[in-house]
């Protein structure tokens, strides 16, 4: 039998925590979301007027601070009761030179809005400042309004937009309809009280799980996106488009060890504040992870790779460079229809870019294996990029090709890949052999106080440390000796790095013969790498190959990088050469 004062003290222990979770409710509804519920408030009895409240997305700066990439910009909305006016006898002509000589109006456009005097809400102006909507309050007019609205603003502009999406209309329902505000909707999408339900499950729940399952997790995201980053990789990549004319043009900065993308950027772009402004809704799309390109001669890198890790070839390995190779009864050729010489040691083959090389290395290591180890670069699955619409590569050539499908995919034809995952791949052979997951965003900042720092597990061991080694030896020997001849060669900085020219697919069958991707990827420094870089340009005119286009832009890139992070030198420049007089 339960003793009277143990019964007390269990009531007086339930009363306790009762009270403690009507007082943590009043906390939350009264200070945390206290604008929340004012703003509800004054809205409540307005016709026509929509509460609008949103998370913040932010760029991470260099030093660590957050930049605003979008927010919400407040204003006012001026309106008009018709039907109190017309009650209240108003003279219209009276009321419109008052409000126009605060706010400019039309006048055929206000009596028409006043005429309808059975309708209690119509609008006249909206994103009016506050110094306005003082002015207009001070009138005093029976039956004209101010209230407060918001609305998403995106203060970088045209920065990042393809990253960032914006917000738009499906049906009724106004949403993150591109990028991260897409894809973090969950997030950043506002449902109204139920945070302080929420809390427990939202801070110890798998970030990526809830996001997809579409659980409430109200708050503000934090990207890696650096905007000084951003800002000049998005200036080069203009110049490029611009200088040779392009269909596109784009470029990512990357941390190959971590996944953390510094930069994403493509030209042409928009501005996310005023998307109505596109004549063509094409130009929202990402191409980074929708879009399946061939990639053409950057693959050869991972080509070797596969070779040195198989054990099937060494540096010291040499082959006999025919020039053209026929396979099930189809001639495919280097890029000048040449042999470049017999007893050619891999090395060659990066340097010179050799078609004929890179199919030596892949019939050495043979069709199946080879194809294996390219589909545990990741090619055959998509990355997890937190971003909407990641597409499929098409690779069924590794699966099911034939001697001649295998060679070409050897030097990047014949399979189409998306640029994260070709991202994804190429870091591979920066970091020790492992997949990582490229990814934007780093934290979420719950709004009721709490943050949530978003970890992204290291992936499969795809090369060994020891392969991932070598071939960055031989990606900064190209760099070194071979691109611009040794001329773009930095003194005291590593930098490994491959040039890609791949045809593009004529719809009809075959290849065009004077239509070509250009790709470029390189890190650095090169034994211990804190950026990789992606580059591409789509059709560009009146130039053949990548070497041309993009090396200047990469090398201002990692010049760049190199200062702006102040990166310590890896190695000694070598000592001039001796003059003899």
């Amino acid at each position: 039998m339960i003793q009277p004062s143990n019964r007390l003290r269990f009531l007086s222990i339930i009363v306790f925590f009762f009270a403690l979770i009507l007082v943590g409710k009043l906390y939350f509804v009264q200070v945390v979301q206290s604008q929340t519920y004012k703003q509800k408030a004054e809205h409540q009895y307005v016709a026509g007027a929509n509460y609008f409240d949103r998370g913040s997305i932010f760029f991470s700066a260099k030093d660590g601070s957050e930049v605003p990439a979008a927010s919400l910009k407040t204003g006012f909305i001026l309106s008009i009761n018709p039907e109190i006016l017309s009650k209240n006898g108003a003279d219209l002509q009276a009321v419109y030179e008052k409000l126009n000589a605060i706010v400019p109006l039309d006048k055929t456009s206000f009596l028409s809005h006043a005429g309808k005097t059975s309708d209690p809400y119509e609008e006249l102006a909206t994103k009016l400042p506050k110094e306005i909507a003082d002015k207009i309050q001070t009138l005093d007019i029976p039956g004209v309004s101010v209230f407060e609205e918001k609305w998403r603003v995106y203060p970088g502009l045209s920065m990042a937009a393809h990253t960032i999406g914006f917000m738009g209309y499906k049906g009724d329902e106004y949403a993150g309809r591109y990028g991260l505000e897409r894809f973090y909707e969950p997030v950043l999408a506002r449902s109204g009280d139920d945070a302080f339900v929420n809390f427990f499950a939202e801070i110890f729940s798998d970030i990526k799980k809830s996001v997809t399952e579409g659980q409430s997790l109200e708050g503000d995201i934090v990207t890696t996106i650096e905007p000084t980053v951003e800002s000049f990789l998005e200036q080069d990549l203009e110049k490029v488009n611009n200088q040779y004319h392009s269909e596109f043009t784009g470029g990512i900065v990357i941390d190959p060890k971590t996944g953390e993308i510094y930069a994403m950027a493509l030209t042409p772009t928009f501005d996310p504040n005023t998307p109505q402004n596109e004549r063509n809704s094409a130009v929202f799309r990402n191409k980074f992870v929708e879009d399946r390109y061939e990639m053409g001669s950057i693959i050869k890198a991972l080509t070797m790779s596969i070779g040195l890790d198989s054990g099937a070839v060494t540096p010291k390995t040499t082959f006999n460079d025919p020039g053209c190779i026929t396979l099930n009864k189809k001639t495919f050729c280097n890029y000048d229809g040449e042999s470049h010489g017999s007893n050619l040691k891999m090395q060659v083959i990066l340097d010179k870019s050799l078609n004929t090389g890179a199919t030596f290395v892949e019939q050495q290591v043979g069709n199946k294996l080879f194809g294996d180890y390219m589909l545990r670069f990741g090619l055959g699955s998509t990355t997890a990029i937190d971003l909407p619409n990641e597409g499929n590569s098409l690779v069924a050539n590794l699966r099911k090709g034939g001697d001649l499908e295998y060679a070409q995919a050897s030097f990047g034809q014949g399979i189409a890949l998306t640029p994260i995952t070709t991202v994804r791949a190429l870091s591979v052979l920066a970091n020790g052999g492992t997949l990582i997951t490229p990814h934007l965003v780093k934290e979420i900042d719950y709004k009721i106080g709490a943050k949530k720092n978003i970890n992204y597990p290291k992936g499969e061991q795809v090369i060994s440390p020891a392969t991932s080694e070598e071939i960055s030896r031989m990606l900064t020997e190209v760099v070194d000796t071979a691109l611009k001849n040794g001329q773009v060669r930095l003194a005291n900085y590593s930098v490994a790095a491959k040039t890609g020219t791949a045809q593009l697919a004529d719809p009809t069958g075959g290849y065009y013969t004077d239509r070509y991707l250009h790709s470029f990827f390189g890190y650095f420094p090169s034994y211990d790498p804190h950026f990789l870089i992606f580059l591409y340009t789509y059709y560009p005119k009146n130039v053949q190959y990548a070497s041309e286009t993009l090396t200047d832009t990469f090398i201002d890139m990692t010049k760049f990088l190199i200062n702006y992070y102040n990166i310590p030198p890896d190695r000694e420049a070598p000592p001039p050469p001796t003059v003899h007089l």
